[in-house]
């Protein structure tokens, strides 16, 4: 009986090393996507020569369009962020048996793009999605982050993995 409950105890981890290992999986996948969009950006805003680039051609390219570009982005993103609405009206009630990825899925495939915390939070109290916690937004974004069906484009900021992988091909 000892040994059957070891057992058990022993597949539970199995289980959960091989959850993390997916996540990993996915989080590695996205980097990958990250690292190349970026490299994308960097050459297409370069003169670079044909072919695959050599190492100081892309640290020349990084250096041009560096912190510069980077920090008027961050900018611009910053000054875009919705703001929580105070006075939301309860529009329907399509949200209000979902959990938070459930809705959100909904959301961001008919948006056909990446949305905010606080634009996601809008919505779906307009759906009529009940929440419980005193920090919506941070639920929203902790909810979002542990599931694999959703990347961070930037702060705050969410899509659907799988528009990522309609895109590549």
């Amino acid at each position: 009986m000892h040994l059957a409950a070891r057992l058990r105890e022993l597949e539970a981890e199995a289980d959960a090393v091989r959850a993390e290992l997916a996540e990993m999986d996915t989080l590695a996948s996205q980097t990958e996507a990250a690292i190349y969009r970026l490299l994308s950006s960097v050459l297409a805003s370069s003169n670079l020569s044909l072919g695959m680039p050599s190492d100081a051609e892309l640290e020349a390219a990084m250096r041009q369009s560096g912190p510069r570009n980077a920090s008027a982005g961050f900018d611009a993103r910053r000054q875009q962020i919705p703001l929580v609405r105070n006075n939301i009206e309860v529009l329907s009630d399509r949200f209000m048996d979902r959990t938070i990825p459930q809705a959100v899925t909904l959301l961001l495939r008919e948006e056909g793009a990446p949305l905010h915390v606080n634009e996601i939070y809008n919505r779906l109290l307009e759906g009529g999605f009940k929440f419980s916690g005193q920090n919506p937004t941070i639920s929203i974004a902790v909810s979002l982050n542990r599931n694999t069906r959703f990347r961070k484009v930037a702060p705050g900021t969410f899509d659907l993995v799988m528009r990522d992988a309609s895109k590549a091909s």
